[in-house]
């Protein structure tokens, strides 16, 4: 084995990477793949990749990021949508001797892709991805939620329909615009939604912002970025930002502009995106963990990813488990409780209007 920053592997690293993940059968989800913990690198100089070789061939991947202490996390922590190793059949190296051998004394997850045999008996919860198959083409989709969200589909077509009549401008939807100032609205957008609700801004976060502009620009085969945007005439209205790979379209960062909220942008965008994605010969978005309305409402089926830790034995894994476990504890307490969860959500909004008014 030997651990390279990202930008260190060779070409024939890459190519084996590639083709690990399509020999693995599972959904080709662009942040399993190189380009994606190579534009980490780019803002996140901590990145390391510990790349198996057998019989002169490179036969496994191990993307993370190695912070002080031995604190280890999975690649874009906090915003990668998918995370693990990649490995050949048959490789499964115990996950306590890859820490050691990393210089890890903790590997930190939170989007542990299912299907990771390394990581069995790490993962603390799981969450539940809802997904859009779309494989059979945007028809049989809209056919699908015609009977399982008749009330959703026909109230958000309609809103579609009265936008287009009552909109000072011609509504269009533009499914890969490569204009970095729609890129900008968006992230204002978000910003605005996070600090609304009472959440952390991830664009104030400067590593974050300069990740999804690299990635805006990023053309390859299994990781592109894609960004998607709702106009009327020359004005977003609503735009999301995720990844597709040749047959999945990663969902992201999604927002809308509030003085069109009547309309339901953010939902018309989502269906001229699985519209667009079906054409485009993708077969599967993914909406990402999180609760959310909108998700029940347009997903067909869902997925499955792991939260947790591998801790080594010793003092400072002990260290490590005593700052992580406690807080996430206190939050998987409420997350089961329904009405305490909405109690919580409802004070966020409430501190976040009293410092809007500071």
């Amino acid at each position: 084995m030997r651990i390279v920053r990202p930008g260190g592997l060779s070409e024939r690293e890459i190519e084996a990477w590639r083709e690990l993940r399509v020999k693995a059968g599972g959904p080709a989800n662009p942040f399993m793949e190189p380009e994606f913990t190579r534009a980490v690198a780019e803002v996140r100089p901590r990145s390391r990749v510990a790349v198996w070789w057998e019989d002169d061939e490179p036969v496994g991947f191990f993307p993370f990021e190695k912070g002080p202490l031995g604190r280890g996390r999975a690649i874009g922590y906090g915003v990668s949508d998918s995370q693990g190793a990649v490995l050949r059949p048959g490789l499964r190296p115990g996950a306590r001797a890859l820490l050691r051998a990393c210089g890890l004394t903790v590997w930190e997850f939170d989007n542990l892709e299912d299907g990771q045999p390394v990581f069995e008996g790490a993962a603390a919860e799981s969450f539940a991805s809802p997904v859009i198959d779309v494989g059979e083409g945007y028809a049989a989709y809209e056919a699908l939620l015609r009977a399982q969200s008749p009330k959703f589909l026909k109230t958000t077509l309609a809103k579609e329909r009265r936008l287009g009549r009552q909109a000072d401008g011609e509504v269009r939807f533009v499914f890969d615009e490569r204009d970095p100032a729609a890129l900008d609205t968006l992230m204002e957008w978000k910003s605005a939604q996070y600090r609304r609700t009472g959440r952390g801004d991830r664009f104030a976060q400067g590593w974050i912002t300069g990740l999804v502009r690299h990635l805006h620009e990023l053309r390859t085969p299994g990781c592109s970025g894609v960004l998607s945007v709702l106009y009327v005439g020359d004005r977003p209205i609503a735009a999301h930002f995720g990844l597709r790979s040749a047959t999945v379209l990663s969902c992201w960062f999604p927002a809308y502009d509030p003085e069109f909220a009547k309309y339901s942008p953010g939902l018309v965008l989502h269906l001229r995106m699985a519209e667009a994605a079906a054409a485009a010969g993708i077969g599967m978005l993914d909406l990402g963990r999180g609760a959310a309305e909108y998700k029940d409402s347009l997903k067909t089926g869902e997925s499955t990813v792991y939260e947790g830790a591998v801790v080594r034995p010793g003092a400072l894994g002990a260290l490590h488990w005593l700052r992580r476990e406690p807080p996430l504890r206190v939050h998987r307490f409420i997350r089961t409780r329904p009405a305490l969860a909405a109690r919580g959500r409802a004070a966020l909004n409430t501190l976040a209007r009293l410092r809007g008014h500071r």
